[in-house]
Protein backbone atom coordinates (compact mmCIF):
# COMPACT_ATOMS: atom_id res chain seq x y z
CA UNK A 1 0.00 0.00 0.00
CA UNK A 2 0.75 2.88 -1.04
CA UNK A 3 2.62 5.81 2.11
CA UNK A 4 0.25 8.96 2.33
CA UNK A 5 3.49 10.71 3.78
CA UNK A 6 5.66 10.40 1.08
CA UNK A 7 2.87 11.06 -0.97
CA UNK A 8 2.33 14.15 0.81
CA UNK A 9 6.16 15.37 0.85
CA UNK A 10 6.46 15.02 -2.90
CA UNK A 11 3.81 16.69 -3.55
CA UNK A 12 4.89 19.32 -1.03
CA UNK A 13 8.12 19.42 -2.95
CA UNK A 14 7.04 20.51 -6.06
CA UNK A 15 4.82 23.26 -4.80
CA UNK A 16 6.99 24.44 -2.35
CA UNK A 17 10.77 23.60 -3.50
CA UNK A 18 10.03 23.75 -7.28
CA UNK A 19 7.45 26.37 -7.80
CA UNK A 20 4.36 23.95 -8.99
CA UNK A 21 0.66 25.47 -8.75
CA UNK A 22 -0.86 24.20 -5.48
CA UNK A 23 -4.41 23.26 -7.43
CA UNK A 24 -2.45 21.74 -10.54
CA UNK A 25 -0.07 18.99 -8.10
CA UNK A 26 -2.72 18.45 -6.10
CA UNK A 27 -5.17 17.37 -8.83
CA UNK A 28 -2.71 15.47 -10.68
CA UNK A 29 -1.68 13.21 -7.05
CA UNK A 30 -5.47 13.12 -6.09
CA UNK A 31 -6.35 11.58 -9.40
CA UNK A 32 -3.26 9.20 -9.75
CA UNK A 33 -3.62 7.79 -6.05
CA UNK A 34 -7.69 8.16 -6.39
CA UNK A 35 -7.84 4.30 -6.06
CA UNK A 36 -5.98 4.81 -1.66
CA UNK A 37 -8.92 4.34 0.90
CA UNK A 38 -10.79 8.03 1.76
CA UNK A 39 -8.98 8.30 5.53
CA UNK A 40 -5.34 8.46 2.86
CA UNK A 41 -6.73 10.85 0.29
CA UNK A 42 -7.96 13.42 3.26
CA UNK A 43 -4.53 12.99 5.32
CA UNK A 44 -2.92 13.94 1.82
CA UNK A 45 -5.05 17.00 1.40
CA UNK A 46 -5.13 18.28 4.99
CA UNK A 47 -1.29 17.89 5.25
CA UNK A 48 -0.27 19.15 1.94
CA UNK A 49 -2.86 21.74 1.90
CA UNK A 50 -2.15 22.42 5.72
CA UNK A 51 0.98 23.00 5.18
CA UNK A 52 1.05 25.22 1.93
CA UNK A 53 -1.16 27.35 3.81
CA UNK A 54 0.71 27.90 7.28
CA UNK A 55 4.20 27.62 5.31
CA UNK A 56 5.11 31.41 7.28
CA UNK A 57 3.56 30.56 10.76
CA UNK A 58 5.56 26.80 10.57
CA UNK A 59 8.85 28.10 9.61
CA UNK A 60 8.87 29.96 12.60
CA UNK A 61 8.39 27.49 14.60
CA UNK A 62 10.54 25.37 13.58
CA UNK A 63 13.38 28.28 13.54
CA UNK A 64 12.66 28.57 17.85
CA UNK A 65 13.87 24.99 18.48
CA UNK A 66 16.44 24.39 15.43
CA UNK A 67 20.00 25.79 15.27
CA UNK A 68 19.87 25.10 11.41
CA UNK A 69 17.16 27.74 10.08
CA UNK A 70 14.91 26.82 7.52
CA UNK A 71 15.89 28.37 5.06
CA UNK A 72 19.21 27.06 5.46
CA UNK A 73 18.20 23.45 5.87
CA UNK A 74 18.37 20.76 2.64
CA UNK A 75 14.93 20.50 1.25
CA UNK A 76 13.79 17.62 2.05
CA UNK A 77 14.32 17.53 5.50
CA UNK A 78 12.67 21.64 5.54
CA UNK A 79 9.65 19.64 3.97
CA UNK A 80 9.32 16.72 6.41
CA UNK A 81 9.82 19.03 9.01
CA UNK A 82 6.73 21.37 7.92
CA UNK A 83 4.75 18.37 7.61
CA UNK A 84 5.17 16.86 11.27
CA UNK A 85 4.87 20.47 12.75
CA UNK A 86 1.88 20.95 11.07
CA UNK A 87 0.84 17.52 12.69
CA UNK A 88 1.49 18.23 16.32
CA UNK A 89 -0.01 21.82 16.01
CA UNK A 90 -3.13 21.56 14.12
CA UNK A 91 -3.89 17.77 14.03
CA UNK A 92 -5.69 16.58 16.99
CA UNK A 93 -6.28 13.53 15.90
CA UNK A 94 -2.57 12.56 15.16
CA UNK A 95 -0.63 11.26 18.22
CA UNK A 96 2.32 13.29 18.83
CA UNK A 97 4.22 10.31 18.51
CA UNK A 98 3.08 9.13 15.21
CA UNK A 99 4.17 12.86 14.16
CA UNK A 100 7.73 12.29 15.38
CA UNK A 101 8.15 8.39 14.61
CA UNK A 102 6.90 8.96 10.91
CA UNK A 103 8.55 11.60 10.47
CA UNK A 104 11.74 10.59 11.25
CA UNK A 105 10.98 7.47 8.89
CA UNK A 106 10.38 9.55 6.08
CA UNK A 107 13.79 10.87 6.65
CA UNK A 108 15.47 7.79 6.37
CA UNK A 109 13.52 6.54 3.62
CA UNK A 110 14.45 9.37 1.75
CA UNK A 111 18.21 8.31 2.29
CA UNK A 112 18.71 10.91 4.83
CA UNK A 113 19.80 8.77 7.86
CA UNK A 114 22.22 10.64 8.99
CA UNK A 115 19.73 13.72 9.59
CA UNK A 116 16.90 11.51 10.92
CA UNK A 117 18.63 12.22 14.72
CA UNK A 118 18.03 16.01 14.15
CA UNK A 119 14.66 15.91 12.75
CA UNK A 120 13.73 13.76 16.03
CA UNK A 121 15.60 16.13 18.34
CA UNK A 122 13.44 19.73 16.99
CA UNK A 123 9.74 18.12 16.52
CA UNK A 124 10.67 16.26 20.10
CA UNK A 125 10.75 19.69 21.19
CA UNK A 126 8.49 21.21 19.72
CA UNK A 127 5.78 18.23 20.78
CA UNK A 128 6.50 19.17 23.90
CA UNK A 129 6.26 22.39 24.03
CA UNK A 130 3.33 23.34 22.09
CA UNK A 131 1.92 25.00 24.43
CA UNK A 132 4.17 27.70 25.08
CA UNK A 133 5.37 28.79 21.93
CA UNK A 134 5.83 32.32 21.92
CA UNK A 135 4.59 34.49 18.84
CA UNK A 136 5.41 37.94 18.01
CA UNK A 137 3.94 40.61 20.13
CA UNK A 138 1.04 42.06 18.46
CA UNK A 139 1.72 45.56 19.98
CA UNK A 140 5.46 45.98 19.57
CA UNK A 141 5.45 44.58 15.54
CA UNK A 142 1.43 44.39 14.73
CA UNK A 143 2.57 43.63 10.94
CA UNK A 144 5.07 40.62 11.99
CA UNK A 145 2.44 39.27 14.56
CA UNK A 146 -0.10 39.05 11.26
CA UNK A 147 2.51 37.45 9.21
CA UNK A 148 3.42 34.80 11.25
CA UNK A 149 -0.20 34.22 13.04
CA UNK A 150 -1.79 34.01 10.00
CA UNK A 151 1.19 32.91 7.29
CA UNK A 152 0.81 35.92 4.95
CA UNK A 153 3.52 37.62 3.64
CA UNK A 154 4.33 40.96 5.98
CA UNK A 155 3.34 43.45 2.76
CA UNK A 156 0.04 41.78 2.66
CA UNK A 157 -0.50 42.49 5.90
CA UNK A 158 0.11 45.75 5.55
CA UNK A 159 -1.82 45.94 2.88
CA UNK A 160 -4.86 44.60 4.50
CA UNK A 161 -4.92 47.06 7.43
CA UNK A 162 -4.31 49.82 4.72
CA UNK A 163 -7.66 48.67 3.03
CA UNK A 164 -9.82 47.35 5.60
CA UNK A 165 -8.20 49.47 9.04
CA UNK A 166 -6.73 47.48 11.62
CA UNK A 167 -10.25 46.97 13.95
CA UNK A 168 -11.54 44.33 10.66
CA UNK A 169 -8.29 43.04 9.05
CA UNK A 170 -7.43 40.78 10.82
CA UNK A 171 -10.67 38.88 10.68
CA UNK A 172 -10.22 39.20 6.62
CA UNK A 173 -6.36 37.59 6.83
CA UNK A 174 -7.93 34.91 9.39
CA UNK A 175 -11.04 34.06 6.81
CA UNK A 176 -8.99 34.53 3.92
CA UNK A 177 -6.81 31.99 5.08
CA UNK A 178 -9.38 29.41 6.42
CA UNK A 179 -10.79 26.38 5.21
CA UNK A 180 -14.45 26.97 3.41
CA UNK A 181 -16.84 24.36 2.47
CA UNK A 182 -17.03 23.66 -1.31
CA UNK A 183 -19.75 24.60 -2.68
CA UNK A 184 -21.87 23.77 -5.59
CA UNK A 185 -24.64 24.89 -7.91
CA UNK A 186 -27.29 22.61 -9.75
CA UNK A 187 -28.45 22.71 -13.38
CA UNK A 188 -30.75 25.21 -13.79
CA UNK A 189 -32.43 23.31 -16.54
CA UNK A 190 -33.54 20.61 -13.93
CA UNK A 191 -37.55 20.45 -12.85
CA UNK A 192 -38.04 20.14 -9.55
CA UNK A 193 -38.55 16.53 -9.11
CA UNK A 194 -34.86 15.67 -10.87
CA UNK A 195 -33.36 18.39 -8.48
CA UNK A 196 -34.75 16.53 -5.42
CA UNK A 197 -33.54 13.03 -6.51
CA UNK A 198 -30.49 14.60 -7.76
CA UNK A 199 -29.95 15.45 -4.04
CA UNK A 200 -31.78 12.71 -2.40
CA UNK A 201 -28.95 10.60 -4.27
CA UNK A 202 -26.30 12.92 -3.20
CA UNK A 203 -26.97 12.29 0.23
CA UNK A 204 -27.48 8.86 0.10
CA UNK A 205 -23.95 8.94 -1.02
CA UNK A 206 -22.85 10.16 2.34
CA UNK A 207 -23.18 14.11 1.47
CA UNK A 208 -23.95 16.79 3.38
CA UNK A 209 -25.34 19.40 1.88
CA UNK A 210 -26.95 22.86 2.87
CA UNK A 211 -28.22 25.44 0.19
CA UNK A 212 -26.81 28.80 0.28
CA UNK A 213 -28.13 31.87 1.38
CA UNK A 214 -29.57 33.59 -1.33
CA UNK A 215 -29.59 31.48 -3.65
CA UNK A 216 -32.14 28.59 -5.23
CA UNK A 217 -29.20 26.57 -6.66
CA UNK A 218 -26.34 26.70 -4.91
CA UNK A 219 -25.56 24.44 -1.97
CA UNK A 220 -22.63 24.10 0.23
CA UNK A 221 -21.11 20.44 0.54
CA UNK A 222 -19.41 18.50 2.87
CA UNK A 223 -17.72 14.84 2.54
CA UNK A 224 -17.30 14.52 -0.70
CA UNK A 225 -14.38 12.35 -1.57
CA UNK A 226 -13.95 12.06 -5.16
CA UNK A 227 -16.50 14.50 -6.92
CA UNK A 228 -16.42 12.89 -10.51
CA UNK A 229 -18.00 9.57 -8.71
CA UNK A 230 -20.87 11.83 -7.45
CA UNK A 231 -24.19 11.38 -9.43
CA UNK A 232 -25.31 13.60 -11.95
CA UNK A 233 -21.63 14.87 -12.76
CA UNK A 234 -21.14 12.86 -16.07
CA UNK A 235 -24.77 14.25 -16.61
CA UNK A 236 -23.79 17.81 -16.54
CA UNK A 237 -26.32 18.17 -13.27
CA UNK A 238 -23.55 20.60 -11.12
CA UNK A 239 -21.18 22.07 -11.63
CA UNK A 240 -18.26 23.36 -8.93
CA UNK A 241 -18.93 26.95 -8.18
CA UNK A 242 -17.87 29.30 -5.00
CA UNK A 243 -20.88 31.19 -4.16
CA UNK A 244 -19.27 34.53 -5.22
CA UNK A 245 -18.87 33.05 -8.60
CA UNK A 246 -22.23 32.07 -8.94
CA UNK A 247 -23.58 35.61 -7.91
CA UNK A 248 -21.83 36.88 -11.01
CA UNK A 249 -24.35 35.44 -13.39
CA UNK A 250 -27.03 35.33 -11.20
CA UNK A 251 -28.12 38.31 -10.92
CA UNK A 252 -28.20 39.61 -14.44
CA UNK A 253 -31.12 39.73 -16.39
CA UNK A 254 -31.05 37.14 -19.21
CA UNK A 255 -33.53 37.28 -21.79
CA UNK A 256 -34.05 34.03 -24.35
CA UNK A 257 -32.61 36.41 -27.24
CA UNK A 258 -29.33 37.54 -25.64
CA UNK A 259 -26.17 37.25 -27.11
CA UNK A 260 -24.29 37.08 -24.35
CA UNK A 261 -20.22 37.42 -24.96
CA UNK A 262 -17.63 35.98 -21.95
CA UNK A 263 -13.73 37.48 -22.54
CA UNK A 264 -12.27 35.64 -20.33
CA UNK A 265 -14.20 32.06 -19.73
CA UNK A 266 -11.89 29.83 -18.73
CA UNK A 267 -12.42 27.12 -17.28
CA UNK A 268 -15.99 27.63 -18.63
CA UNK A 269 -18.16 28.14 -15.23
CA UNK A 270 -19.69 31.75 -15.97
CA UNK A 271 -20.34 30.96 -19.75
CA UNK A 272 -21.94 27.94 -18.59
CA UNK A 273 -24.59 29.41 -15.94
CA UNK A 274 -25.38 31.94 -18.77
CA UNK A 275 -25.83 29.33 -20.94
CA UNK A 276 -28.12 27.53 -18.59
CA UNK A 277 -29.87 30.54 -18.01
CA UNK A 278 -30.89 31.49 -21.42
CA UNK A 279 -31.92 28.48 -22.37
CA UNK A 280 -34.43 28.54 -19.43
CA UNK A 281 -35.87 31.84 -20.81
CA UNK A 282 -36.38 30.15 -24.40
CA UNK A 283 -38.23 27.74 -22.88
CA UNK A 284 -40.76 30.29 -20.83
CA UNK A 285 -41.06 31.93 -24.39
CA UNK A 286 -41.08 29.55 -26.88
CA UNK A 287 -41.28 31.88 -29.94
CA UNK A 288 -38.40 34.33 -29.39
CA UNK A 289 -35.05 34.49 -31.27
CA UNK A 290 -32.61 32.12 -29.94
CA UNK A 291 -29.59 33.78 -28.36
CA UNK A 292 -26.09 32.27 -27.97
CA UNK A 293 -23.03 32.48 -25.28
CA UNK A 294 -19.55 32.91 -27.10
CA UNK A 295 -16.93 31.71 -24.77
CA UNK A 296 -13.46 32.80 -25.19
CA UNK A 297 -10.08 32.71 -24.21
CA UNK A 298 -6.16 32.32 -25.31
CA UNK A 299 -5.03 29.41 -25.50
CA UNK A 300 -5.81 25.96 -26.79
CA UNK A 301 -5.71 24.20 -23.66
CA UNK A 302 -7.78 27.04 -22.09
CA UNK A 303 -10.17 26.78 -24.68
CA UNK A 304 -10.26 22.84 -24.57
CA UNK A 305 -10.94 23.13 -20.51
CA UNK A 306 -13.60 25.14 -21.66
CA UNK A 307 -15.33 22.61 -24.39
CA UNK A 308 -15.26 19.75 -22.23
CA UNK A 309 -16.95 21.48 -19.42
CA UNK A 310 -20.00 22.96 -21.75
CA UNK A 311 -20.16 19.45 -23.40
CA UNK A 312 -20.51 17.78 -19.62
CA UNK A 313 -22.83 19.61 -19.04
CA UNK A 314 -24.96 19.04 -22.15
CA UNK A 315 -25.14 22.64 -23.44
CA UNK A 316 -25.78 23.28 -27.49
CA UNK A 317 -25.60 27.44 -27.00
CA UNK A 318 -22.31 28.09 -26.52
CA UNK A 319 -19.97 28.83 -29.03
CA UNK A 320 -15.73 28.38 -27.63
CA UNK A 321 -13.29 30.82 -29.59
CA UNK A 322 -9.49 30.93 -28.84
CA UNK A 323 -8.78 34.98 -28.72
CA UNK A 324 -6.24 37.20 -27.17
CA UNK A 325 -9.30 39.44 -25.01
CA UNK A 326 -6.14 42.44 -25.66
CA UNK A 327 -7.39 42.71 -29.54
CA UNK A 328 -10.34 43.93 -30.33
CA UNK A 329 -12.69 42.12 -33.15
CA UNK A 330 -14.67 43.98 -35.35
CA UNK A 331 -16.78 41.49 -36.05
CA UNK A 332 -18.50 41.64 -32.66
CA UNK A 333 -18.75 45.42 -32.42
CA UNK A 334 -21.89 46.43 -30.95
CA UNK A 335 -23.29 42.62 -30.78
CA UNK A 336 -23.00 42.13 -27.28
CA UNK A 337 -26.21 42.66 -24.59
CA UNK A 338 -24.58 41.19 -21.72
CA UNK A 339 -20.31 41.41 -21.76
CA UNK A 340 -19.01 38.98 -18.73
CA UNK A 341 -15.29 40.61 -18.29
CA UNK A 342 -14.67 38.99 -15.29
CA UNK A 343 -10.72 39.24 -15.95
CA UNK A 344 -7.15 38.10 -14.64
CA UNK A 345 -6.45 39.06 -11.23
CA UNK A 346 -4.02 38.20 -8.20
CA UNK A 347 -6.36 36.11 -6.95
CA UNK A 348 -6.47 37.38 -3.69
CA UNK A 349 -9.92 36.50 -2.56
CA UNK A 350 -9.31 32.84 -3.42
CA UNK A 351 -6.64 32.12 -1.30
CA UNK A 352 -8.54 29.44 0.55
CA UNK A 353 -8.47 27.23 -2.58
CA UNK A 354 -5.42 28.13 -3.88
CA UNK A 355 -2.93 29.41 -0.60
CA UNK A 356 0.21 29.19 -2.53
CA UNK A 357 -1.06 32.77 -3.96
CA UNK A 358 -0.29 34.47 -0.98
CA UNK A 359 3.42 34.21 -1.51
CA UNK A 360 3.47 34.37 -5.29
CA UNK A 361 1.69 37.64 -5.60
CA UNK A 362 3.90 40.94 -5.06
CA UNK A 363 3.10 44.41 -4.63
CA UNK A 364 4.46 44.98 -8.24
CA UNK A 365 1.83 41.91 -9.77
CA UNK A 366 -1.12 44.38 -8.76
CA UNK A 367 -0.07 47.44 -10.49
CA UNK A 368 0.37 45.28 -14.00
CA UNK A 369 -2.67 43.27 -13.75
CA UNK A 370 -4.61 46.98 -13.37
CA UNK A 371 -2.56 47.58 -16.50
CA UNK A 372 -3.89 43.80 -18.16
CA UNK A 373 -7.39 44.65 -16.97
CA UNK A 374 -7.93 48.14 -18.42
CA UNK A 375 -6.28 46.90 -21.76
CA UNK A 376 -8.83 43.92 -21.78
CA UNK A 377 -11.90 46.34 -20.97
CA UNK A 378 -10.93 48.94 -23.76
CA UNK A 379 -10.49 45.97 -26.36
CA UNK A 380 -14.05 44.31 -24.92
CA UNK A 381 -15.79 47.24 -23.93
CA UNK A 382 -17.02 48.24 -28.19
CA UNK A 383 -19.11 44.79 -28.12
CA UNK A 384 -21.25 46.02 -25.40
CA UNK A 385 -24.66 47.48 -27.59
CA UNK A 386 -25.97 51.31 -26.21
CA UNK A 387 -28.62 49.48 -23.46
CA UNK A 388 -26.38 46.34 -23.05
CA UNK A 389 -24.73 45.43 -20.07
CA UNK A 390 -21.41 45.18 -18.82
CA UNK A 391 -20.41 42.46 -15.90
CA UNK A 392 -16.88 43.23 -14.26
CA UNK A 393 -15.15 40.68 -11.93
CA UNK A 394 -12.40 39.64 -10.64
CA UNK A 395 -11.96 36.69 -7.27
CA UNK A 396 -9.46 39.70 -5.68
CA UNK A 397 -9.73 41.96 -2.80
CA UNK A 398 -7.48 44.88 -4.07
CA UNK A 399 -8.68 49.01 -4.91
CA UNK A 400 -6.47 48.48 -7.84
CA UNK A 401 -8.39 45.56 -9.39
CA UNK A 402 -12.02 46.61 -8.23
CA UNK A 403 -12.49 50.09 -7.11
CA UNK A 404 -9.97 51.87 -8.91
CA UNK A 405 -11.16 50.18 -11.77
CA UNK A 406 -14.73 51.25 -11.93
CA UNK A 407 -13.58 54.80 -11.40
CA UNK A 408 -11.77 54.21 -14.69
CA UNK A 409 -14.86 52.75 -16.50
CA UNK A 410 -16.86 55.14 -15.44
CA UNK A 411 -14.37 58.16 -16.43
CA UNK A 412 -13.74 56.87 -19.68
CA UNK A 413 -16.57 55.22 -21.34
CA UNK A 414 -20.61 55.83 -21.46
CA UNK A 415 -22.09 53.79 -18.45
CA UNK A 416 -23.88 54.35 -15.74
CA UNK A 417 -23.87 51.85 -12.29
CA UNK A 418 -26.88 49.69 -11.74
CA UNK A 419 -25.00 47.72 -9.16
CA UNK A 420 -21.68 47.18 -7.17
CA UNK A 421 -21.58 43.99 -4.83
CA UNK A 422 -17.80 43.67 -2.59
CA UNK A 423 -17.96 40.17 -1.11
CA UNK A 424 -15.31 40.33 1.73
CA UNK A 425 -13.93 37.12 3.88
CA UNK A 426 -15.07 36.83 7.26
CA UNK A 427 -18.21 38.54 6.45
CA UNK A 428 -19.59 36.02 4.16
CA UNK A 429 -19.32 32.29 3.59
CA UNK A 430 -17.45 32.69 0.16
CA UNK A 431 -14.34 33.73 -1.68
CA UNK A 432 -13.21 37.25 -2.15
CA UNK A 433 -15.04 38.60 -5.17
CA UNK A 434 -15.73 41.80 -6.71
CA UNK A 435 -18.74 42.53 -9.09
CA UNK A 436 -19.87 45.42 -10.92
CA UNK A 437 -22.74 45.70 -13.31
CA UNK A 438 -23.24 48.61 -15.78
CA UNK A 439 -25.38 49.57 -18.14
CA UNK A 440 -24.27 50.95 -21.49
CA UNK A 441 -25.94 54.52 -22.03
CA UNK A 442 -27.83 54.65 -25.32
CA UNK A 443 -30.93 52.74 -26.38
Amino acid sequence: MENERLITMNALMEILEKGGYFHIVMGKVLDKYSYLPAVKRHFIRCVAGGCVEKRICLDYCIDLYSKTKTEKMKPVIRTILRMGTYQLLFMDNIPPSAAVNESVKLARQKGFSQLSGFVNGVLRKIASQKDMIVFPDREKDRTLYLSVKYSFPEWLARYADELYGKEKSESVLEALGGKKRLSIRLSELMDAEKKEKLLSDMKDKGVILEKADGFDNVYYMENPDDIRSLPGFEEGLFYIQDTGAAAVVAQADIKASDVIVDVCSAPGGKAIHAAERLEAARRKAPGEKTGYVIARDLTDKKTEIIRENVERCRLENVIIQKHDATVFDKELEGKADILIADLPCSGLGVISKKPDIRYRVLPEDITALQSLQRKILTASIPYVKPGGVLIYSTCTITREENEDNRDWILAGFPFEIISEKRLTPGEEESDGFYILMLKKKGS
